[in-house]
């Protein structure tokens, strides 16, 4: 039987079933999801502006982000096992309840405590982490299969728009307000995330799927054990987790390190640095609408060659060029990302065991968000020990060959272990 086309773009027709745009449940979780990556985003912006107008010391800046971070990467893992045993809604609510109370505690202990501040910073992190694979799970819950890559894309497109537009309004507000009250505001946006989201109706197991641990609860480390185990049952999920992490401990660490200082030392100038990461963002802005219609046949290879795409932006760096080449390679990266986030994104809510599913989740998080700060810690030194030509050249290769290696995982072709027509989204 000749199998669907190479890839697509779904038709729109009188009688096909409405955007997931017009479901009010979907509106809500994606109106509560936008607010809590609203709020993460803005809080480090905000204590930014609390340095520049000598509210705090930058070392207090540096250790409340970094107690923050500590908080999200321990609360990951507990969030993920909290939403696999109780309600998904119940984790959002409470873990974004815990951030909202926090934040007023950091406004009104600014230049007072630093001791305070670093607790509350740990808190609002401890939330962060903890809703993050709650959302994901409800996600699946709340949309059916066949519109779930729409849903995250839209997903992801709110947050490139918030990352992209978040900064000039952020500024625009401090000409008028105060860093306690922006810092209020962002406490009001956790709020949101709390109350917005629906209660999601769980999917039920697969009648392949393992029988229940038992009729006790299991403790912490067995259940996130049982979520491990099911993450191995996946190749694809393990090999792509390890591009995604290859990629974000060079490529990104890389570019994070050496931009500025190729913006100022080749080309003069700190725009190259402005106009670069502009660029990165209008091209993930412009991969996530493009990943809401397009279904490639083989989309675990498409995604993990569109991962590969972020190696153009070291190679830009690496490779002398006029500043064009720069924000076209940081453009093609930001296409490749979403090009690779949707569809991930939307294979584990689909191949994942439905109640392992926010355990599983959390690895991914883990991951992407652990391995960020280790990698700029570890570049800056490199760069120092061989120069930024060296280090850019084997980031390089590692972007490039690390998902290529992934993609020759058994089940890494369609992110799938059923194969390419096993999902209502093959077929769509």
């Amino acid at each position: 039987m000749a199998g669907p086309p190479a890839s697509t773009l779904e038709p729109v027709t009188a009688d096909r079933p409405r955007s997931v745009l017009r479901e009010v449940s979907f509106l809500r979780l994606w109106a509560g999801s936008t607010a809590s990556g609203l709020a993460t985003w803005a809080m480090p912006f905000i204590l930014g502006l609390a340095v520049l107008h000598s509210a705090i010391t930058p070392t207090a800046l540096g250790l409340v982000l970094a107690v923050r971070t500590v908080g999200f990467l321990i609360a990951v893992p507990v969030g993920g096992v909290l939403a696999d045993r109780w309600s998904r809604r119940s984790v959002v609510l409470w873990s974004s309840l815990a951030a909202a109370v926090a934040t007023p505690v950091l406004a009104m202990s600014l230049g007072r405590s630093v001791a305070l501040m670093a607790v509350a910073g740990a808190v609002i992190g401890a939330g962060q982490g903890a809703c993050r694979p709650a959302f994901q799970a409800l996600t699946a819950e709340v949309v059916r299969p066949g519109r779930r890559q729409q849903a995250n894309a839209a997903m992801t497109l709110a947050v490139r728009v918030t990352t992209l537009a978040g900064p000039a309004l952020a500024a625009l507000l401090a000409t008028v307000l105060d860093v306690p009250t922006l810092l209020l505001g962002s406490g009001v946006l956790w709020l949101a995330a709390a109350l917005l989201p629906p209660r999601g109706k769980p999917a039920p197991a697969p009648a392949s799927a393992p029988a229940p641990d038992g009729a006790e609860r299991t403790g912490f480390a067995a259940e996130f054990a049982d979520g491990v185990r099911e993450a191995r049952r996946h190749p694809w999920f393990l090999g792509g987790l390890v591009a995604l992490a290859a990629v974000i401990a060079t490529g990104y660490s890389a570019t994070g390190v050496v931009l500025p200082m190729v913006s100022r030392d080749r080309y003069g100038t700190e725009a190259v640095l402005a106009t670069a990461v502009t660029a990165y963002t209008a091209g993930a802005l412009l991969g996530a609408l493009l990943i809401a219609r397009w279904r490639p046949r083989s989309r675990g290879w498409a995604a993990l060659a569109a991962l590969a795409c972020y190696g153009f932006a070291p190679l830009s760096l690496w490779l002398p060029g006029p500043v064009a080449l720069v924000v076209v390679a940081y453009a093609v990266a930001g296409v490749g990302i979403e090009l690779f986030n949707v569809p991930w994104f939307t294979a584990i809510q689909r191949e994942v065991e439905p109640r392992r599913l926010a355990r599983v989740s959390s690895l991914d998080f883990m991951v992407s968000y652990g391995l960020a700060p280790v990698g700029l810690a570890l570049i800056a030194p490199a760069v120092d020990a061989f120069g930024p030509g060296p280090v850019l050249g084997l980031c390089t290769l590692v972007c490039f060959l690390v998902p290529a290696g992934a993609a020759l995982v058994p089940t890494a072709r369609h992110f799938s272990r059923g194969g390419a027509r096993s999902t209502p989204e093959a077929v769509a």
